[in-house]
């Protein structure tokens, strides 16, 4: 016979269904005005609907907790003591250890080159090398602070709510199963080639969704075995800013969006791979997702 539900699982399982329908309905008009304004996601002009995206999950989150008066203990905006700040550095960190993997395997073997731009930070600056890796390091503490404003927005709806009521509905392998939500939640604008990069779609999607998994793996672990939604948030501040910015902006090449980029071949792999080690030597398995800090 199949194991009874607990009113646990069921409360949490009817949250789920709630942020859900809510993300998509938040979701569906902005993205639909995006589309079809033409502009990618980057550019100026959609950069309000943009941000109002970004936040469609925060504030789904925030209706259903008042809907079924869950309060917001286990978001934990408080930080999670030694263990918590560990797990920021190391969120912090990671962009550039898997960028300088990834890109440098490229620029190494030819799949990209290595280029210096003319502008940007440290304009100017010799050698190049230098300036990239200078540009790497602020953009790692400049993105990792101001990057929160939209970062925010995503990881309390992603890792703050559905990730632990996954946990909680007992849904099996919740880390993977959130990162195909979050994966797919872009879907749509990179099909039109409005997020994302490369001539083929489709590959496209396909390898984010690889890569959204690795990345929810990363920041689902951190968040579940600190009970903080911190880590989540500041690691994506700062991914955004430095794999979008210096790892992307010192990059040429025709097939660089093939093997770069969060839909390329290689930023899949090695985000799984860290992933999945982070992940074995965590033993996060749900169980400290009500933590904070004594």
């Amino acid at each position: 016979m199949p194991q009874r539900m607990t009113p646990e699982q069921s409360r949490a399982r009817k949250g789920l269904a709630i942020f859900l329908a809510l993300v998509t309905i938040g979701t569906t008009p902005i993205l639909v005005h995006v589309i079809r304004s033409g502009h990618r996601v980057e550019d100026p002009a959609v950069l309000p609907f943009m941000i109002a995206l970004m936040w469609v999950p925060a504030l789904a989150s925030v209706i259903t907790r008042l809907v079924l008066r869950e309060g917001f203990a286990d978001i934990s905006l408080r930080v999670g003591g030694r263990s918590g700040w560990r797990a920021i550095i190391l969120a912090l960190i990671f962009p550039a250890v898997a960028g300088t993997i990834a890109y440098g395997t490229a620029w190494l073997t030819g799949l990209a080159q290595f280029v210096s731009p003319a502008g940007g930070w440290y304009a100017g600056m010799e050698p190049g090398i230098l300036r990239f890796a200078l540009a790497v390091a602020t953009a790692t503490v400049v993105g990792g602070v101001v990057g929160i404003i939209t970062a925010a927005g995503e990881e309390i709806g992603w890792r703050g709510y559905l990730l632990p009521r996954l946990v909680q509905a007992g849904v099996p392998c919740p880390l993977i199963v959130s990162g195909l939500i979050w994966g797919l939640w872009h879907v749509p604008a990179i099909i039109t080639g409005q997020y994302g990069a490369g001539r083929q779609p489709l590959l496209a999607a396909a390898l984010f969704l690889l890569f959204a998994v690795g990345m929810s793996v990363f920041w689902g672990t951190l968040r579940l075995r600190t009970g903080s939604v911190w880590s989540a948030v500041i690691g994506h501040a700062a991914w955004n800013a430095v794999i979008e910015g210096p790892f992307t902006g010192y990059t040429a090449g025709a097939m660089r969006t093939l093997w770069l980029g969060e839909s390329g071949i290689l930023v899949a792999g090695v985000v799984g791979v860290i992933a999945y080690v982070t992940w074995k030597r965590s033993g996060a398995d749900g169980r400290a997702i009500s933590r904070t800090d004594p």
